[in-house]
């Protein structure tokens, strides 16, 4: 092994003076492949959509009770379907073939008429906002790679999720903040936790970031008390001259480059990450509209205002979850369906409809697509009497904002809501559908990983263009 000079030992250690923060938002620096992995992209034709603000409901909302209405349900209620298979249950013995009618009265919205259950009547005041997909459908009934398929597109870990493909293909419009941002429910993670935002076999700068909506708004991000912000700035200013020094001594060294600027990046995102997430400066009204003074609404509600807050400073992806842990803490309705999506409505409804008024009203609809949904659906037979098992055969999602034709139910399941019949939409094909938003060719937004090139719809995926306006 040849010997380091002093100044060369000081040059790979002086790494650690910005290493904790960035870390937590960068991961290793050695998966730093590029001079600026984040500086900003021309995608491969005009886009619709600049940003992303994915309302991901965890543990799978019931699409029989929520946007789908079936009448044959009602007439069936207590009695065996037709349609159902035994293998298809995912509770096995607990799930029983008898047909459970929906809790819900169901009216028609909008001047389109949009089918929404009596939960949303705020949400229901954008009918035609939304483009609802009544015919998703998706390969697991297993929460775990359920929702690795929703944000990678693949049941197994290791791919880089949406959010990273958004990053990596467009970079990011922020000199001061992250490109892809998660905001978590306050009952915790999703199962699978931050493999759910991972980068996969991407560089790390392409990973999300958790944010809180309130106190520190990142890990580890808050400098010491006893370091000044001018102490700081003379320490990273050190570390950019000596590892500048490497470089120019070293012009094969094409890692320098981007650590100087990911370091650069988490000593401005002290101040901006703070200064967006303190939603005091924003006035009460809107604060109020957001359901901030309300018990129920208010943690929902701080996402969803930050959420608009990240994008009107130009995050590229937002990933916003209702539903942590497990269980009743998700949209996860095995013992009591009504008692969950009562509670899981009552949350979200508000400030979904909030955050929608609010994009209008500062003029960011048109260019931030919004998405909402589940890994997959419930079942329509009944599980222990009173809930719904996990159900990815049929279920639905919707999508807003850039570039969607509004006001319009897309595809449809058979008559008891088991299966998608009608103008199917796979989870690759939702995938397509977003990134032609952002401005891409699905096939042709590649990344190269041992001798392969990979994209986000793997091999399939159409743009659905009937949704598009």
């Amino acid at each position: 092994m040849h010997s380091l000079t002093r100044r060369q030992i000081l040059q790979q250690a002086g790494a650690g003076f910005g290493s904790v923060a960035l870390q937590s938002l960068l991961g290793a620096e050695g998966l730093l492949s590029s001079t600026n992995p984040l500086a900003p992209k021309a995608p491969h034709f005009a886009p619709k959509a600049k940003s992303v603000i994915f309302l991901f409901m965890y543990g799978g909302p019931s699409h029989v009770d929520l946007f789908d209405p079936k009448p044959e349900l009602e007439k069936w209620h207590g009695k065996a379907i037709p349609v159902w298979k035994k293998e298809d249950a995912f509770m096995g013995g607990k799930t029983k073939n008898v047909a459970m009618k929906s809790y819900y009265r169901f009216g028609k919205h909008g001047q389109a008429g949009i089918d929404m259950a009596e939960t949303f009547p705020n949400l229901a005041r954008h009918a035609d906002d939304l483009c609802v997909i009544r015919s998703m459908h998706a390969e697991s009934n297993n929460h775990g790679p359920a929702i690795f398929q929703m944000n990678t597109g693949f049941i197994l870990p290791g791919r880089p999720c949406m959010g990273s493909w958004a990053t990596y293909g467009l970079g990011s419009e922020s000199e001061n903040l992250p490109s892809f941002v998660v905001l978590l429910d306050h009952q915790g993670a999703p199962v699978n936790g931050a493999l759910n935002w991972s980068n996969g076999f991407m560089p790390a700068a392409y990973q999300g970031v958790p944010f809180r909506s309130s106190g520190e708004p990142i890990a580890y991000l808050t400098p010491p008390k006893n370091v000044s912000r001018a102490q700081q700035r003379a320490r990273l200013d050190l570390l950019k001259q000596w590892n500048s020094e490497f470089a120019a001594a070293n012009p094969a060294e094409s890692q320098l480059a981007a650590r100087i600027n990911t370091y650069e990046l988490a000593f401005r995102m002290q101040m901006s990450a703070s200064e967006c997430t303190d939603l005091s400066r924003e006035p009460e009204s809107v604060r109020n509209m957001y359901g901030l003074d309300n018990a129920v609404t208010a943690h929902f509600g701080k996402n969803c205002l930050l959420a608009r807050r990240l994008v009107e400073r130009g995050v590229r992806f937002v990933q916003l979850y209702s539903g942590g842990n497990e269980g009743p803490k998700a949209w996860d309705a095995h013992d009591d369906l009504k008692k969950n999506h009562d509670l899981h409505c009552a949350e979200t409804d508000g400030p979904i409809a909030a955050l929608l008024d609010d994009l209008k009203m500062n003029g960011l609809f048109d260019s931030t697509l919004v998405v909402w949904g589940g890994e997959f659906g419930r079942s329509p037979v009944a599980e222990n009497g009173k809930g719904r098992d996990h159900h990815p055969k049929g279920f639905t999602m919707w999508m807003a904002g850039a570039g969607v034709k509004g006001g319009q139910m897309y595809g449809s399941t058979d008559e008891f809501g088991y299966a998608a019949v009608e103008n199917r939409v796979s989870v690759p094909d939702l995938h397509a559908t977003m990134l032609h938003l952002l401005g891409f060719d699905h096939e042709q937004l590649t990344y190269r990983f041992q001798g392969r090139d990979f994209r986000l719809t793997d091999v399939s995926g159409e743009v659905v263009k009937a949704v598009l306006a």
